[in-house]
Formats: structure tokens, sequence, C-alpha cells
């Protein structure tokens, strides 16, 4: 299916599947090569991210590793103020999420640097967080940390109506792959993901690096670029219109590979 996100006025087709580069300025993150913190990281790292092809900076300054502690309000607010001047400095007509749960940051992000998207990793519907983004107009990535896809549609299902009662247009999905889920249960919800597409809106898989890999095959983050992209080219054959990624030049490899077929079948 063909959607189009509303990025501050401009359209954000999905026709093509996207690739979101993921930017953490957070010195916890459980892959330790994504942590950018200084002035010069967090330039680099940005300017990578577009030259390698991707068309979405996603900022995180929160950590949502299992068993780490969420920092406070006020240090996530400073983290992002440092490091969101800097990818505007270096790349001011980026399209721009933020990886935050919580609304008052939402709303600093949005009204003091323009950011695009909300990318919310909550564990449950935020009646004040979904008010916060219908007022704010942005897109927001909606994430299910149930364990089945019969939950998940479930949940998803109340969840969208309530976020349209408030007024909200453009809503993202995401399975919440790693979130609330056995390494079994992942892989099950992969399986059944073209389900999702009832709902008719579009999907946002995050799988890079994480331990629905690295687990599986006995080995450390850092050497799980080879499972990301395997199941990054699956997710993709079942209907994914975002990849989240630490690795933007291999995903928008596979986007093109997988889409070559597509057009040659």
């Amino acid at each position: 299916m063909e959607y189009t996100l509303n990025c501050n006025g401009r359209l954000l087709d999905l026709s093509t599947p996207q690739v979101m580069g993921i930017l953490n300025v957070t010195p916890d993150s459980f892959y330790a090569d994504s942590r950018q913190q200084t002035e010069t990281d967090i330039a680099l790292r940005t300017k990578q991210i577009l030259r390698e092809g991707g068309s979405i900076i996603d900022v995180g300054a929160c950590s949502t590793r299992p068993g780490s502690e969420p920092v406070t309000e006020a240090e996530e607010m400073e983290r992002l103020r440092f490091a969101l001047a800097i990818v505007r400095r270096e790349a001011p007509e980026a399209i721009v999420s933020v990886d935050t749960f919580r609304p008052d940051v939402t709303r600093m992000v949005v009204e003091e640097f323009g950011v695009a998207i909300i990318n919310d990793v909550s564990e449950g519907a935020d009646a004040k967080m979904f008010r916060m983004v219908a007022r704010l107009g942005v897109p927001y990535i909606l994430m299910s940390v149930q364990p089945t896809m019969r939950e998940m549609l479930l949940h998803f299902a109340r969840e969208v109506d309530v976020l349209r009662s408030y007024g909200q247009k453009d809503i993202i999905l995401d399975p919440g792959f790693g979130f609330g889920k056995t390494l079994e249960q992942n892989y099950e919800v992969m399986r059944e993901m073209q389900q999702l597409d009832m709902l008719h809106l579009p999907v946002l898989v995050g799988i890079s690096r994480k331990s629905m890999i690295y687990k599986l095959l006995d080995m450390e983050p850092s050497q799980a670029l080879n499972g990301t992209t395997a199941l990054n080219a699956i997710a993709l054959t079942k209907g994914a219109s975002i990849l989240r990624v630490h690795d933007v030049k291999e995903a928008v490899e596979c986007v093109t590979l997988v889409e070559r077929l597509g057009n040659s079948v």
C-alpha cells in the first residue's frame, strides 16, 4: 500500500520504503558503536546518515535497552537540545524524528527545533502524549509491546481510534520487536507481520542489531549486521514502509534490491 507523511508541510512518499538512521546521544545504548555524544561525533553521524541515503534522522537521548533506567526529563531535554542544535546546523532541511515517551519533551523538540516525527517507545497508551502529538500536528510512531499479533492488532485498533478522536492524522505502526516479547514471539510476530496491513497504516520495523538476532546466532551486537539485513529484507516483503537502522548504507541497498525484485515479478 502507498502512504505519505506530512513532515512540516513536506510530503514524505512511502511508496518506496524509507530508511531511518539512528543517532543516539546516550552513553548506554545497547550497541556501543551507535553512541554519539561529542559535537564532532553528532555532526559526522548526521552527515553519514544523509550521505548513505537515509531520509530520516532519528535522535534518541534516553536509552530503552532492557534493564536500563530512564534518565530524568531534564537530562533528556538537555541532551536533545545539544544534539538537535548540531543536527539542524549540519542538515537544516533534514527530516528529523525524536525517540521519546515524554509529552513535554515532545513539545520542546517540535516547538524549538521543528522536529517532524515523534517516535514513541512507551509501554502503553498515554492520553497526554496522544493529545500532545495531535495538537502539534506531527506524524506519530505508535509502538506495541504486545507479544502476539492478535493482541497487537486489538490494541493498535483501540489506540488508533483514540488518536483519531484527538485529531491525529499521520500514524505509523511499530510492532515493537524486542519490547515485551520473548525471542520466539519476536519471530512469530515477524512471520505474521503482513496482517498489520488490515489497519491501513504504514509500518516501521526496528530490528537493527537487536537481541532477537544476536542471541539466536550466539554473537555480540557488533556482529549482527548480516542478520539485520536478512530480517530487514523479510520485513520489506511483509509490508514495512520504514526501516529504523544503525547501518544506513546496507539498509538502503536492501530496499533497492527488494524493490527491484518486486518490480520484476
